[in-house]
C-alpha cells in the first residue's frame, strides 16, 4: 500500500488536476433543486445537465486516442481543461436550463479529453504497476467527489451560479499545475485510428465489462442525479450528504478495494457489490419518504460505488490485449452512454409514475448488470 504514495511528480500532476476535474461532477450536485426553482425547470429537465454532459463525453470518448497520438498527451490534457474552463464558466452566465444543458455538453467534450488521457497517462507514468496506478487515480476521484458537493453547497449557497464559476477557477489551477509539473510524456509509438476503440469492443471481456458498467452507470446516476430532488434539503445539507457519500467512496476505493480483490478475486467481489447496491437502490424505493432512510443508503451506496469503481477500471486495464489508451476509450464511450440516459431517465420515470419507480428501475438495472458480467466470464483472462 505505501507504494502507490510513493509517486513521481508526473503521476501527482495528473492525479491533482483529476480531484479537481471529479470535484467538478459534484460541484453541481447539491444546486440542481435550485436550478429548478430558479429557472422554472422540472427534475427531468435539470437532470439534462448530466445527460448533454455524459452523451458528448461518451462519443468524444471515440477519438481522444486518435488525438492524443497525434499531438500528445500532455497537450491533450491541456486541450481538455482548457475546455472545460472556458464551458463551465459559460454555464455560470447562463440564463435559461437550455442554455446550461448546452454548455454541460461542451464541458463534456473536455472532460472526454481530459478523462481518457488521464487514466492513461496515471497507468504510464506511476510506479508499482497498474493496479497502483488505478488505486491512485481512484483516490483522486473519490476525493474529488467527496469535497466537490461540500464546495459546491458553499457555493452554491450564495448563488446556483457559483458552483459553475468554483469549476472555471479550480480548472485552471490544475491547467496550471499540468503545465508546470507534467513533462512532455511521450506520444503511442503507433499513431491511432477512430475506428480502433470500435474494434477493441470485438473483444468479448472489454464488451461486457463496458455493458456491465453501462447499465452500472443507471444505478449510480439515478442516486448520484435523482435523489437531490426528494431528499427536500437546502444546498448546505445536500452538500454535506454527498461528501460524506464521497468520503466513503473515497476510503473503500483506496482501501478496502484491494483488499477484496486480493481474498476474494476481482470478479466475485464484483458480483457482489453490484448485488448489494441494487438491494440499497431497493431501500431507498421503499424509504422515499423517509429522509433518514435516504441519507443513511446515499453514504453506505459510497462504500460500494468506491469498491466497484476500482475494480472494474482494474479489469478494464487488464483484461483487453489493445493499448490502455484504446481500451479507456472503447469501455468509456459505452459505459458514458448509460450516465447519459440515466439521470433523464430517473426523472421522467417520476413524473410518468412515482418517485419511487427510479430506483426501482436502477437496481433492476443492476441486476442486469450482474447477469452481463456473469455470463462474460469466460472472456476475462487473467481477470478472476
Amino acid at each position: 500500500m505505501k507504494t502507490i504514495f510513493r509517486q513521481p511528480k508526473a503521476a501527482w500532476a495528473v492525479a491533482f488536476s483529476c480531484i479537481i476535474a471529479f470535484m467538478g461532477i459534484g460541484l453541481v450536485d447539491p444546486i440542481l433543486p435550485a436550478i429548478a426553482q430558479k429557472l422554472n425547470a422540472t427534475p427531468s429537465q435539470v437532470s439534462l445537465l448530466f445527460t448533454s454532459y455524459m452523451l458528448v463525453t461518451g462519443v468524444v470518448m471515440l477519438v481522444t486516442g486518435w488525438v492524443s497520438s497525434r499531438i500528445g498527451p500532455k497537450l491533450t490534457l491541456l486541450l481538455g481543461l482548457i475546455l472545460i474552463i472556458v464551458f463551465s464558466a459559460l454555464g455560470g452566465m447562463s440564463s435559461t436550463v437550455n442554455q446550461i444543458v448546452w454548455f454541460r455538453a461542451g464541458w463534456g467534450f473536455g472532460n472526454a479529453f481530459f478523462i481518457s488521457t488521464a487514466l492513461a497517462v496515471i497507468v504510464s507514468v506511476a510506479s508499482g504497476g497498474t493496479a497502483s496506478a488505478i488505486i491512485l487515480y481512484e483516490a483522486a476521484m473519490g476525493l474529488g467527489m467527496s469535497v466537490g458537493p461540500l464546495l459546491g453547497g458553499l457555493l452554491g449557497d450564495i448563488s446556483w451560479r457559483g458552483p459553475f464559476f468554483g469549476v472555471a477557477t479550480l480548472m485552471a489551477i490544475g491547467f496550471i499545475a499540468v503545465i508546470v509539473l507534467l513533462s512532455d510524456v511521450p506520444k503511442p509509438k503507433r499513431k491511432s485510428s477512430i475506428l480502433d476503440p470500435i474494434r477493441a469492443l470485438s473483444h468479448g471481456g472489454l464488451l461486457s465489462i463496458g455493458v456491465t458498467a453501462l447499465l452500472y452507470n443507471f444505478g449510480f446516476f439515478t442516486l448520484l442525479a435523482f435523489s437531490p430532488f426528494v431528499l427536500h434539503t437546502d444546498e448546505h445539507g445536500l452538500g454535506f450528504i454527498f461528501f460524506f457519500w464521497g468520503v466513503c467512496l473515497a476510503i473503500t476505493s483506496v482501501f478496502i478495494a484491494p483488499k477484496l480483490q486480493e481474498r476474494f478475486g476481482t470478479m466475485r467481489t464484483m458480483y457482489a457489490i453490484l448485488f448489494l447496491f441494487a438491494a440499497d437502490l431497493v431501500v431507498m424505493g421503499i424509504g422515499v419518504s423517509s429522509k433518514l432512510t435516504l441519507v443513511l443508503a446515499i453514504v453506505v451506496a459510497g462504500a460500494f460505488l468506491g469498491v466497484n469503481n476500482t475494480l472494474i477500471t482494474t479489469a478494464v486495464m487488464e483484461v483487453s490485449p489493445v493499448e490502455r489508451s484504446v481500451a479507456s476509450a472503447a469501455y468509456s464511450f459505452v459505459r458514458f452512454v448509460g450516465g447519459a440516459i440515466a439521470p433523464w431517465l430517473a426523472g421522467k420515470l417520476a413524473e410518468w409514475y412515482n418517485p419511487q419507480v427510479p430506483f426501482y428501475f436502477g437496481a433492476f438495472a443492476l441486476l442486469l448488470a450482474l447477469f452481463v458480467l456473469f455470463n462474460g466470464r469466460k472472456y476475462m483472462g487473467n481477470v478472476k
